[in-house]
């Protein structure tokens, strides 16, 4: 996303012939400096983003970049996507290419309109051990599953967390959670693989405290789509 920010300069320049007096009223004060937010410990950073996901549920919308190192390809998309604990996730892209993934925390199904093809599988080996990030279905999960460190604040005053993989059998090298300093929602899921490619998840106008239908979660295939098999 790319932000263009214009600045203008005005100059005064004033010639003063005689020594000026100043007053407390139009005395020039420094400006006060930006008040940082206070770092909180860890474990009170999970505490408060725990509290904030302990809704039934949640949506937002939300815009991925996809890169391949080794290819050097960039790809883009965006869409709106819903939560519900424990393991429920709709995500619907929008653009550049219409496609619905959907689970109950069980079974899978994956649509793509254009091909009018069904993928169909089983949840935990797409979305199983952080995958996906299928851990914003059940934030209580990030102690059980990663190693979390705090790396920094942003430049946006946002914490920055490290989450590394406790078990090292599957293709998922670490992941970055950037969470909001006053509301601890989560902003940002940047997942890397060990090729490093990189999956970058920006969430905006996130709406938490929902009630989520089950139905959401369950998915009709259309008559005379093709349906494929996923492999495990």
């Amino acid at each position: 996303m790319k932000f263009k920010k214009m600045f203008f300069l005005a100059l005064l320049s004033i010639v003063v012939f005689s020594q000026p007096v100043f007053s407390k009223e139009n005395e020039v004060q420094p400006p006060t400096p930006a008040v940082k937010p206070r770092t909180l410990p860890l474990d009170d950073i999970l505490k408060r983003m725990e509290i904030r996901y302990s809704a039934p549920g949640f949506s937002a919308r939300f815009f991925q970049t996809s890169t391949l190192k080794a290819m050097d390809i960039t790809e883009t998309a965006s869409g709106t996507m819903m939560v519900k604990r424990p393991g429920m996730m709709r995500w619907v892209y929008e653009k550049p290419d219409k496609q619905v993934i959907v689970t109950d925390g069980k079974q899978l199904w994956i649509h793509r309109p254009a091909d009018n093809q069904v993928t169909v599988g089983s949840a935990p080996s797409f979305f199983g051990d952080g995958k996906g990030a299928s851990f914003l279905s059940n934030i209580q999960s990030v102690r059980k599953t990663f190693n979390v460190t705090l790396e920094k604040m942003n430049a946006s005053q946002e914490y920055v967390l490290k989450l590394v993989p406790i078990d090292k059998s599957y293709d998922l090298s670490s992941v970055l959670l950037v969470v909001s300093n006053d509301t601890f929602n989560i902003v940002e899921v940047v997942t890397y693989n060990s090729y490093e490619d990189e999956t970058r998840i920006e969430l905006n106008n996130i709406q938490i405290e929902q009630n989520i239908d089950d139905t959401q979660f369950k998915f009709t295939i259309p008559q005379g789509a093709e349906v494929v098999k996923m492999d495990k």
